[in-house]
């Protein structure tokens, strides 16, 4: 499929490519330059809460007494205190 470059270097994703993806807005494409060709890859990047609904329960079969939401979110709020101290907060 074609596609124009507009004057603010933006382009439409065709909606066939678009729904075969399941690209929805807010999502996030990484653009990846092939060296030494006219050519570019394009990387679909869901929003967080989709990388997050797709990433729920994964793995929890390795360590099932463990509840790692409880410890990313533990783990996240000593990292924003020790960065609030170190700012002097």
């Amino acid at each position: 499929m074609i596609t124009t470059v507009t004057q603010k270097n933006m382009v439409t994703i065709p909606i066939d490519v678009a729904r075969m993806l399941g690209i929805k807005p807010g999502y996030k494409l990484d653009w990846l330059p092939v060296e030494g060709k006219d050519e570019i890859i394009v990387r679909v990047i869901p929003d967080r809460a989709e990388m997050a609904r797709r990433l729920m329960g994964m793995g929890a079969h390795l360590a099932p007494e463990r509840d790692v939401i409880t410890e990313l979110d533990e783990e996240r709020e000593r990292e924003d205190h020790e960065r609030m101290k170190a700012l002097g907060g």
